[in-house]
C-alpha cells in the first residue's frame, strides 16, 4: 500500500512539473499560469479560466481495442458510460477495385462501453461471402453509432481462426498514394500493431527499416507515365492496388486534375455528418474523380468540423475523412491542406459559446499544424515557420508553429500547385478579442509571403512549367458567406495579425494587395487562385476592371495589369452560403450552391475547366482557362 502511494505521488509530482515546465509562447499575450498550474487569460478587467471540456470521443477509444473470442470478436471502447450501436460486415478484398464493408443484416448493441461480433454462429454458411470458414481468415469492417444514431467512426480489423478467433495483422488505414512523381511515390498506411510493412512493385520490394505502427514507404526506380500494380504486405496478409506515375516534367501530355474544399459535416443527417466530415459527399466526389481518371485531387481546407480542444478528437475526425477518400486514394493522390476548421485550440471561458481561443501549444506537438502534419503526407519544401520574423519576440525559442506539410508546392507535368496556409497560427477569436494575440483568419504572415515570392519567381523561370495555380482556403474576394472576413473584413484594413500584444505592420487589405501583386502583376503563369471557405461554387475574374476597394478607401491602391480567375469551390458538403452583393459582383461569371467538383483538363498550353455535380452528374459550368490581358 505504501509503495503504491509513493508511485502515485511520484506520478503527480512529475505531471505537475511537466505542466509548469510547458513554456507559454512569447508570441501570445495575456495568457498565464495560475497558482495551480492551469492556464488563465488575464485582461485589464477580468481573468478568464481555460475552458476544459470533456473529450467525448477519441480515435483510440473508438477503435475499440478488438480482441478475439471463442465465437468472434469483442470490443472495449474504454468508457463504461458509452452506449450505442455497432454495424459490421465482411470486406471482400479481391472482389472489387474499391473494397468496402458489405454490412451484415444484424447489429451489435454497445452496452457499458463494450460490444461483440459473433462470427462463428451468425456469419457462417450462406453468409460466408469471403470464405473464412475454408481459409481461416478474413476482415471485418465496423461502424460505431451513438444512441442518437449519429455515426462516430468506421474501422476495420482482420481476424484468423475458425473458433477460437484471434486478431490478425491489419491495415487499419490506407494504403494511400502520396508524393507521386515520375519515378515513384510514397505509400503510407497504419497498422494495428508495430510491424515491418513491405511494398512490392515492378519486381522490387521496399520496406520499413524497423517495426512501426505508421508507415511511409518510399517507392523509386519506376518509369514515367506508367501504370503499376503494387502490393502491400503485412505479416501473412496483403492487398493489391495500382498507381500511375507522373509524366516527366514538361512532357505536356493531356491529363486531368480535380479541385474541391469544405467537406466538413453538413446538414441532412446520416453520412452527411459523420463526426467531422460529410462522408456522403466526399465519396461521391472521389468516385467521380476516379471515374474521370484524374491524376490527383487538390483539397484545400475545412476537411472536418474541427475546433476541438483534444488532439484525439481531431485524429478521429481526420480518420473519418481519410476513410471516406480511401477506396479511391489507393490509386491517386488526394492532397489536403488546412482551413479554419482544422483548428485545435486553447479556449478561455468568458461565458459565451466560443470565448477567447488560440492555436494550441506546445506548438511542436499540440498545435493544429502539428496534428495536421501527423495525419497527412505532403511535401516538405515550404517555409519553416514565422520564427525569426521581424516581429518574433524571442528569436532563441519556438514562438510559432511549423509550416511543415501545411504550406508547400508540387508539380505534375507542366502544372505547378502552390499551396498556402491562410489559417496559420489561427486564433479564432482575434477579430473581436485581440488581447490574446494570434493570427487572423485569411492573413498571410511575413515568412510565408516571402516564401511565396521566391517560389513563384522560381516557377516563372522553370521552362517545364506552363501553368501555376495558387490555392489557399480563404478567398481574396468573398462572394457569399464570408464578406465579414476572408481577405476583406468589410473593407476594413485595420484587421491584422497580433504578435506579443502588438499589431503587425500591414493590414489585411494591404497584405491581400501584396499577394495580388505577386500573383497577378509579377507572374505570367498563374492562371487561377483556387479557394474555398465559402460553401458554394463561384468563378470570378480578377483584373484591371475589377473593383477591389471600398468607397473612400484611403490607403495605397494596387493596379492590376492582367486578368486571372478566382475559382472558389467550397461546396464539398458543408452547409451552403448564398451570394452577396459586393463591389466586385459584376465580375462573377458563375455561381451555384450545388455540390460540385472542378476538373481541369490540361493539354499543353490549353486548359478546359469542367464543373460537375457529383451527386446528380449534372454539368454546372465550363470555360477555357487562359491568361487574359
Amino acid at each position: 500500500m505504501y509503495q503504491e502511494f509513493i508511485r502515485t505521488l511520484i506520478v503527480l509530482i512529475l505531471f505537475t512539473v511537466s505542466v509548469f515546465a510547458q513554456r507559454i509562447p512569447a508570441s501570445y499575450s495575456g495568457i498565464q499560469r495560475g497558482a495551480d498550474g492551469k492556464l488563465i487569460l488575464k485582461t485589464e478587467q477580468v481573468t478568464y479560466p481555460e475552458r476544459i471540456s470533456k473529450s467525448f470521443y477519441g480515435l483510440q477509444n473508438m477503435i475499440g481495442n478488438p480482441q478475439g473470442t471463442e465465437n468472434g470478436l469483442r470490443f472495449d471502447f474504454n468508457d463504461p458510460e458509452f452506449t450505442g450501436l455497432m454495424y459490421y460486415g465482411f470486406i471482400p478484398y479481391g472482389d472489387s477495385k474499391h473494397p468496402q464493408p458489405v454490412f451484415f443484416k444484424r447489429t451489435s448493441k454497445i452496452k457499458n462501453g463494450k460490444a461483440t461480433i459473433k462470427i462463428k454462429k451468425k456469419m457462417a454458411g450462406k453468409y460466408d461471402m469471403i470464405g473464412w470458414e475454408a481459409g481461416g481468415k478474413g476482415t471485418i469492417g465496423y461502424r460505431i453509432a451513438d444512441t442518437n444514431g449519429r455515426m462516430i467512426y468506421e474501422g476495420r480489423i482482420s481476424f484468423k481462426g475458425t473458433g477460437p478467433f484471434e486478431v490478425d495483422d491489419t491495415i487499419v488505414e490506407g494504403p494511400f498514394v502520396n508524393l507521386l512523381h515520375s519515378r515513384g511515390a510514397t505509400i503510407s498506411l497504419t497498422t494495428n500493431r508495430a510491424l515491418i510493412a513491405k511494398v512490392k512493385i515492378n519486381g522490387q520490394v521496399f520496406k520499413d527499416a524497423s517495426p512501426v505502427f505508421y508507415h511511409e514507404i518510399k517507392i523509386s526506380g519506376l518509369t514515367a507515365d506508367q501504370v503499376y500494380k503494387y502490393s502491400v504486405y503485412i505479416g501473412a496478409n496483403s492487398q493489391t492496388y495500382s498507381l500511375h506515375t507522373a509524366p516527366v516534367a514538361g512532357a505536356r501530355k493531356p491529363f486531368t486534375f480535380a479541385y474541391a474544399s469544405d467537406s466538413r459535416g453538413g446538414s441532412g443527417g446520416g453520412e452527411r455528418n459523420f463526426f467531422g466530415p460529410n462522408v456522403y459527399m466526399i465519396k461521391k466526389i472521389m468516385a467521380l474523380t476516379g471515374f474521370k481518371n484524374s491524376a490527383f485531387m487538390q483539397f484545400t481546407g475545412d476537411l472536418i468540423s474541427g475546433y476541438r480542444n483534444h488532439k484525439e478528437e481531431m485524429n478521429l475526425q481526420y480518420a473519418n475523412w481519410k476513410r471516406a477518400i480511401e477506396p479511391y486514394a489507393h490509386y491517386l493522390p488526394a492532397i489536403a491542406t488546412m482551413g479554419n476548421h482544422e483548428a485545435l485550440i486553447h479556449s478561455f471561458n468568458d461565458g459565451n459559446s466560443y470565448g477567447y481561443s488560440v492555436d494550441r501549444f506546445p506548438f511542436v506537438t499540440e498545435s493544429a499544424e502539428a496534428v495536421f502534419a501527423a495525419n497527412f503526407v505532403n511535401p516538405l519544401n515550404g517555409p519553416e515557420s514565422e520564427d525569426g520574423a521581424v516581429y518574433d519576440p524571442d528569436k532563441s525559442a519556438v514562438d510559432f508553429p511549423s509550416y511543415k506539410e501545411n504550406a508547400f508546392y508540387y508539380t505534375y507535368d507542366n502544372v505547378a500547385m502552390v499551396v498556402m496556409n491562410s489559417n496559420y497560427w489561427y486564433a479564432p477569436s482575434l477579430k473581436h478579442h485581440p488581447e490574446t494575440s494570434g493570427n487572423l483568419h485569411g492573413y498571410i504572415m511575413d515568412k510565408q509571403l516571402q516564401w511565396l515570392k521566391e517560389t513563384l519567381a522560381k516557377l516563372e523561370q522553370d521552362t517545364n512549367i506552363d501553368h501555376i495555380f495558387v490555392t489557399e482556403h480563404t478567398p481574396f474576394f468573398p462572394n457569399g458567406g464570408h464578406s465579414g472576413d476572408d481577405m476583406w473584413y468589410g473593407g476594413n484594413n485595420k484587421h491584422r495579425a497580433v504578435v506579443a500584444g502588438k499589431p503587425v505592420e500591414k493590414g489585411i487589405i494591404e497584405r491581400r494587395d501584396q499577394l495580388l501583386d505577386m500573383i497577378v502583376n509579377k507572374s505570367a503563369k498563374v492562371r487561377a487562385i483556387l479557394t474555398g471557405d465559402e460553401h458554394n461554387y463561384c468563378r470570378m475574374a480578377v483584373g484591371p476592371q475589377t473593383v477591389i476597394y471600398p468607397e473612400n478607401y484611403e490607403g495605397p491602391k494596387l493596379k492590376l495589369t492582367r486578368t486571372i480567375w478566382q475559382i472558389n469551390n467550397g461546396s464539398a458538403g458543408a452547409p451552403y452560403y448564398a451570394q452577396e452583393k459586393l463591389p466586385w459582383s459584376d465580375m462573377v461569371k458563375g455561381f451555384t450552391t450545388q455540390n460540385v467538383v472542378v476538373y481541369f483538363h490540361v493539354n499543353g498550353k490549353e486548359i478546359k475547366v469542367e464543373v460537375q455535380n457529383p451527386d446528380t452528374l449534372e454539368p454546372v459550368d465550363e470555360m477555357e482557362l487562359t491568361s487574359q490581358k
